[in-house]
């Protein structure tokens, strides 16, 4: 079995992780300095969002260099410090790898423009004539994820496509200059030690050949994703196969993982199991996030047939995350901390890898950021009616009563993000010293999953409760979960489960388990 098949891995976004010189931008020093807090919350590895040099139109995710580390983050040699030290403390470490589109600010781009149409620079990127008497028109129908039409026309009468940011302009993947140039920078980050890569966007890379018309009903329904001509394309899984090549037989450098151990995962926004199998295929990634189980609701039903089916993607990669820096934060999500708090321990007791986001060990709510702070793209895109993604992104609180919560010595205003003014009780110290703190149980959580692991990552749960039950109860090797959606209480002996819990989400009444509370037991084969 490979370390990765049943691995838990903390999402860190660095400018809101920690503040090391400060100046209100969590860095990578910063990061560094604040490990052991990973580590002591029994992760496994580290996925560290971009860090790359970025004008910061789409919160680092508009790289303008791919192999560089962005001023306010820190400098290579503390991108070598952060490998090390996460590698000493037995932490594997993952980046960020975003092929489908660069920065406008790139220089490749930058020539694109210069080198006008027709132009060798241009063929990076998809450029086109309009439609209409003059190309006043787009190109065709394709609309942004984040709002608004996916083409952007420049001074010289051409159209660019990117299917987020008009700062965001897509890469044309049949390009020979952008297939070579990205292998560079895969063999760049694995020669400096890094353990693996996360893939932003995966299926997105390729557009099917003459651009159609996507028509009505774009980025409305997910399941449709793999319908859509910007999506999904057979010409993705070439690529990947070379990747993965890559990985396995590029030299590692001391304290990084052997070749043969790397992972590579895919944010594949593809619903269909058949076609999302596809990407975790033995010779193509590694694992895919599951964004079923992400975007589930909390009802019984809907739980247990999307744990079924994620299961039922081929292939033997399965994952879980409830939160990332691009979704709400479960607390409000599933509206309320009980709530959260039963999910988490229903994700960790299930066979599988597990992704954490940073602050989810602390049970932090969605944050409201005020209009005139609002940094995500897709406030302005929607025409102010859509928050975006910046409620997840605010600084971590650390320490103290009152913001900036030892995330930075910079004043509250300076923060990357503003913190609320009601965080006190959720600081890292302050819930270090609370036995039943949200953070004292993913740290027990994540102790009894190492001390009780699945005997096989890549099988199903076995089901305790019939189809159709208002709970959830299945076994992990000697391990009992059980989780109760219903309004009355569940009494355990009811199940045939006797014997005081391991852990539990929230107090037991009377030897039953509340409404949205979950509980571990172990139990005789």
């Amino acid at each position: 079995m490979s370390w990765w098949q049943d691995m838990v891995c903390y999402e860190v976004y660095p400018r809101a992780f920690a503040d090391s010189n400060g100046d209100g931008v969590g860095d990578l020093p910063g990061l560094t300095e604040r490990l052991e807090h990973i580590k002591d919350l029994g992760a496994d590895a580290v996925w560290c969002t971009p860090f790359y040099p970025s004008p910061l139109a789409d919160g680092g995710y508009d790289i303008a260099d791919y192999t560089g580390v962005a001023p306010d983050l820190g400098t290579t040699a503390d991108v070598d410090a952060l490998t090390a030290r996460a590698h000493q403390l037995g932490l594997k470490f993952i980046v960020d790898l975003v092929p489908n589109h660069t920065s406008d600010q790139h220089p490749w781009f930058l020539e694109a423009l210069a080198g006008g149409p027709g132009s060798v620079e241009r063929e990076r990127y998809l450029f086109r004539p309009g439609r209409g008497a003059g190309g006043e028109l787009p190109p065709n129908d394709w609309q942004s994820a984040f709002g608004g039409p996916a083409w952007t026309r420049v001074a010289d009468g051409e159209w660019y496509c990117h299917l987020h940011a008009a700062e965001q302009p897509d890469l044309n993947w049949r390009s020979p200059k952008v297939r070579d140039a990205f292998a560079d920078v895969l063999r760049h980050w694995l020669d400096r030690g890094v353990d693996g890569f996360r893939v932003d966007v995966a299926h997105a890379l390729f557009k099917a050949e003459g651009l159609p018309d996507a028509g009505p009903g774009q980025h409305t329904d997910p399941l449709r994703n793999h319908l859509m001509p910007y999506y999904d394309q057979e010409e993705l899984h070439p690529l990947y196969r070379e990747w993965r090549t890559l990985l396995d037989t590029h030299p590692a450098p001391p304290g990084a993982v052997r070749p043969e151990d790397r992972v590579m995962v895919a944010e594949s926004a593809v619903f269909d199991p058949a076609r999302l199998g596809r990407y975790i295929r033995p010779d193509e990634m590694h694992q895919a996030f599951n964004f079923a189980f992400l975007e589930a609701s909390w009802d019984a039903k809907e739980l247990r047939e999307v744990i079924d089916g994620s299961f039922a993607v081929p292939g033997s990669a399965v994952t879980w995350l409830l939160s990332s820096h691009d979704a709400p934060r479960p607390v409000t999500r599933h509206g309320s901390l009980a709530r959260a708090r039963a999910a988490a321990l229903l994700m960790l007791a299930l066979p599988g890898s597990v992704y954490l986001y940073q602050g989810e060990e602390l049970g932090l709510p969605q944050a409201f950021v005020p209009d005139d702070r609002i940094l995500d793209p897709l406030w302005e895109r929607s025409g102010c009616t859509e928050r975006g993604r910046d409620g997840a992104r605010v600084p971590l609180p650390w320490s103290g009563t009152a913001a900036p919560y030892g995330f930075s010595s910079a004043a509250p205003e300076a923060a990357w993000l503003p913190q609320p003014d009601d965080w006190a009780p959720l600081t890292v110290a302050a819930q270090q010293a609370d036995p039943g703190s949200t953070l004292a149980l993913y740290r027990r959580a994540l102790r009894l999953r190492h001390t009780h692991p699945a005997p096989d990552p890549a099988a199903p749960p076995r089901w305790l409760s019939a189809p159709g039950a208002s709970h959830l109860a299945f076994r992990r090797g000697n391990l009992v979960c059980v989780v109760n959606l219903a309004e009355q209480p569940l009494p355990l002996s009811a199940l045939g489960l006797t014997g005081p819990p391991l852990l539990t989400s929230g107090p037991l009444t009377a030897g039953a388990l509340p409404q949205d509370t979950a509980a571990w037991l172990v139990s005789p084969a």
